[in-house]
């Protein structure tokens, strides 16, 4: 007989940390390179500036950096880490995984560490990954990062979406709670639309061009799909957690865009006491990073607490999804 392993009944988030990278580039920055104007930007996607990473803010040290923020708030000794997960599609290295460097820097050499590839939707897969990693005794706490350097691979000429992207991370400790902190997951594909949001080239062609790959994306399907069924999938993460929009405090979709939030706002009717996430104001599209981004800006803005229940929702290429319902640190 093979003896089953088990952890703890209920999990939640201990701590959450951020980084945020110093170099700000307002829409004036990227009108040097596309025909469009400052107007067209913020009424398109929300955005009036963003984030770049300069040299030395890396995918490792910015992994770090946050994750430090989210191991200091949350009080666990670093060598307690059980398994560290980073979600990210811009550690441009197939092999070995980001995560065993940041073990080694956070100061969990030996814990199970590996990359997932989530796009948009990173950071909720891990978090719903981390859940399970704690409740089924696989490891005591777990480390889960989102993290982009979203720049390196932005076509600057682009005018659909040399706007969009930017770069940060973000992490959270996950482990175990007397009472449940995260609430099951809601979380599919649709690779059927796969092609909307897609690398352009691979890597052999992008060296045999000696040229990078870029992103691209096509609008107007992305729109539909992130408002529409995206606000079912965050409805079913209420439903599957028992609770009704009344109850929460917060709504962190991933920061997409401004309109598809507030699309998702108005479907799922939240009451006007909900705080809703607004980050890409200032942050843009940190794809995996958003959501604890957008978390920490809410804190430091003083919109968010302790305590508070916050629905997630992240989606992006592939077609992915994932949400959760979660109580704050």
């Amino acid at each position: 007989m093979i003896n089953a392993s088990t952890g703890s009944q209920y999990a939640g988030i201990l701590g959450i940390g951020s980084y945020r990278p110093r170099r700000v580039v307002p829409n004036a920055e990227i009108l040097e390179q596309i025909d469009s104007s400052d107007e067209w930007i913020q009424t398109r996607s929300g955005i009036k500036e963003r984030r770049w990473a300069s040299d030395d803010e890396t995918v490792l040290m910015m992994s770090v950096n946050a994750a430090k923020d989210a191991l200091q708030e949350s009080g666990i000794d670093p060598a307690e880490i059980g398994a560290v997960v980073v979600a990210t599609v811009t550690h441009l290295y197939q092999t070995p995984a980001i995560a065993t460097r940041v073990a080694v820097e956070v100061g969990a050499p030996t814990a199970a560490a590996f990359d997932i590839s989530a796009a948009c939707a990173g950071f909720c897969y891990g978090v719903a990954m981390a859940n399970d990693l704690v409740r089924g005794g696989s490891a005591k706490y777990v480390l889960a990062i989102g993290v982009e350097r979203l720049s390196d691979i932005t076509d600057r000429t682009d005018r659909g979406t040399a706007f969009i992207f930017a770069d940060g991370a973000g992490a959270a400790i996950v482990g175990p709670t007397d009472e449940p902190g995260i609430g099951p997951v809601v979380w599919g594909s649709d690779g059927t639309q796969h092609q909307v949001i897609s690398q352009t080239e691979s890597w052999p062609e992008a060296v045999a061009d000696s040229k990078w790959p870029h992103l691209a994306m096509d609008g107007n399907p992305v729109f539909r799909w992130a408002s529409f069924a995206m606000a079912k999938a965050a409805q079913q993460a209420l439903d599957v957690a028992g609770v009704k929009a009344e109850q929460l405090d917060l709504f962190v979709p991933h920061q997409a865009n401004m309109r598809i939030t507030d699309a998702m706002r108005r479907t799922l009717k939240l009451p006007e006491h909900v705080k809703v996430a607004r980050d890409i104001e200032r942050q843009g599209n940190t794809s995996a990073a958003s959501i604890p981004l957008a978390i920490t800006a809410m804190r430091e803005a003083g919109e968010a607490k302790s305590g508070d229940l916050a629905l997630i929702i992240g989606f992006g290429a592939g077609l992915v999804y994932a949400a959760l319902v979660i109580r704050l640190p």
